[in-house]
């Protein structure tokens, strides 16, 4: 049994002025090829990871093709797009006959002049390999997922869990689900409920209510016969296209018409308490002020307007101003993106004192960028190893990096776009973040698998920044349905 691997992986925000080029796809975790596949991805939180486990697991030859990975950013130019999808093509023909596929895709790729970027990838592998031969795909839990999608993959299943730690897993699912059709155990049958809703960050913890009671509600389902699989996802509400939003993907044996069933019974179901994943906005002041009252510290601040893990700039300064204008000590923000900074502190050097003008240098919207004093604590060129639950198993690179504090404030200065999955990289410059009261992390969640165990309290907040959590502000063109908390408000 042959079963073909690759994938082109990117979540990409069209609010953003910037384009992902095919630069930006080579990196530490970018353009794989071949068997060197195998090699970086064998015991590693990734779908890809999942892949090869469920190949030692059942017994079949994996064929590993071409892997591109880009870190969340702009809009994906068109001719690089069709560079990487030609060459995984190509390999596929090349590779000879296969009795399955793994696609290793995120689910909110946007490419220009194709706005179902996964989508254009699982079509283009289904006019190679034919309509019987199955392709399964593990997508997050931020898919913008299509119709057309649907319709041209025989399995999409997606991930159960934000932050996204359960990813290897999925793609072991996604295995045995192909393993399975192969030895004419199961005729994998899917149906998708698209849903009119942009579902709040602070609602999307899986571990935390009242996301428990979604996926406690999806695996009960799972549990009923005839159901192969069932997905949830909340969406990404930053990309424009026309079939932006949530969604739930049922996946039978052989029966479209419980699929469909099943797809609208935990739609319906999710949309009948559309106002209980809808959270109003929190200000930075407010939720500091909350945290110093419960006392529990240190209080993190999820700065989810630049998450740079949607492809945000990751130079908002409003987070860091307050901080400083309300003379916090022992405070830490994790990361601000400034290569200019970076680059002068090393200049500088460790010990010296440097006057900056630190981030707001992306877009206005992000805030003007806080002009000062501040001492170089720490340099490092930015390699480390995640050691936390999400990525754990890889390695990343900051770039040219620098710790530096401005007044009581320290900042960890970086030129690569990547929000703190866990704490190893701070820890690689000698901060140890338990021992801070006051902690910005530009992230939405994700952060959480390694912070939480040692938080006093989190809060997402909404500070000034290009990917507002005020839906109403972000720039839809394509869209034609009225999409709750917008059009349809909260209370309606």
């Amino acid at each position: 049994m042959r079963i073909a691997t690759g994938g082109i992986i990117h979540e990409t925000s069209t609010c953003v002025n910037t384009e992902t080029t095919l630069n930006d796809f080579e990196h530490d975790r970018g353009i794989i090829r071949g068997d060197a596949i195998l090699e970086r991805f064998r015991g590693a939180n990734a779908p890809t990871g999942g892949f090869i486990a469920a190949a030692e697991q059942y017994g079949f030859e994996l064929v590993p093709l071409l892997r591109a990975s880009a870190f969340p950013g702009g809009l994906i130019r068109r001719a690089d797009y069709e560079v990487m999808k030609m060459e995984l093509i190509e390999r596929l023909k090349a590779a000879g006959p296969v009795d399955g596929v793994l696609l290793d895709l995120h689910g909110a790729m946007v490419v220009d002049g194709i706005d179902d970027g996964d989508g254009d990838v699982i079509a283009a592998v289904r006019d190679v390999v034919g309509p019987h031969v199955p392709i399964g795909v593990p997508q997050d839990l931020h898919g913008n997922h299509s119709k057309w999608r649907v319709e041209v993959a025989d399995a999409i299943v997606g991930y159960d869990t934000f932050p996204h730690i359960d990813m290897a897993e999925r793609g072991q699912e996604a295995g045995e689900i192909v393993v399975r059709t192969i030895r004419g155990e199961i005729r994998p049958t899917m149906a998708i409920r698209q849903l009119p809703m942009f579902w709040s960050t602070r609602c999307q913890i899986t571990a935390q209510p009242p996301m428990t009671e979604v996926i406690q509600r999806l695996h009960d389902m799972e549990r009923r016969e005839g159901v192969v699989s069932m997905t949830v996802a909340t969406g990404f509400p930053w990309a424009d296209v026309l079939e932006v939003g949530s969604s739930v993907i049922a996946v039978t044996n052989n029966d479209r018409a419980l699929a469909q069933q099943l797809a609208n019974e935990l739609g319906d179901w999710i949309w009948d308490h559309r106002e209980r994943w809808y959270s109003p906005p929190l200000t930075v002041r407010d939720a500091l002020a909350d945290g110093k009252r419960i006392g529990r510290y240190p209080i993190i601040l999820a700065d989810h307007a630049d998450n740079t893990g949607g492809g945000s700039p990751g130079d908002s300064t409003e987070v860091l101003r307050t901080f400083l204008e309300m003379g916090l000590t022992d405070a830490l923000a994790l990361y601000m993106v400034d290569p200019e900074v970076a680059k002068q502190a090393h200049a500088a050097g460790v010990g010296s004192r440097i006057s900056i003008r630190l981030g707001g240098k992306s877009s206005p919207v992000q805030g003007a960028p806080i002009e000062g004093e501040a001492e170089v604590i720490a340099l490092s060129e930015g390699a480390f190893a995640y050691d936390g639950p999400m990525f754990a198993g890889l390695t990343g690179s900051m770039g040219t990096s620098a710790w530096v504090k401005i007044e009581g404030v320290s900042v960890v200065v970086v030129c690569s776009r990547e929000q703190p999955f866990d704490q190893a990289f701070a820890r690689s410059l000698g901060i140890d973040c338990a021992k801070m009261r006051y902690i910005c992390v530009k992230s939405a969640a994700h952060f959480r698998a390694a912070f939480e165990p040692i938080a006093g309290s989190i809060y997402n907040v909404d500070a000034a920044g290009i990917h507002t959590h005020d839906f109403s502000k972000i720039p839809h063109t394509k869209r034609t349905r009225r999409i709750f908390p917008v059009e349809i408000p909260p209370g309606s």
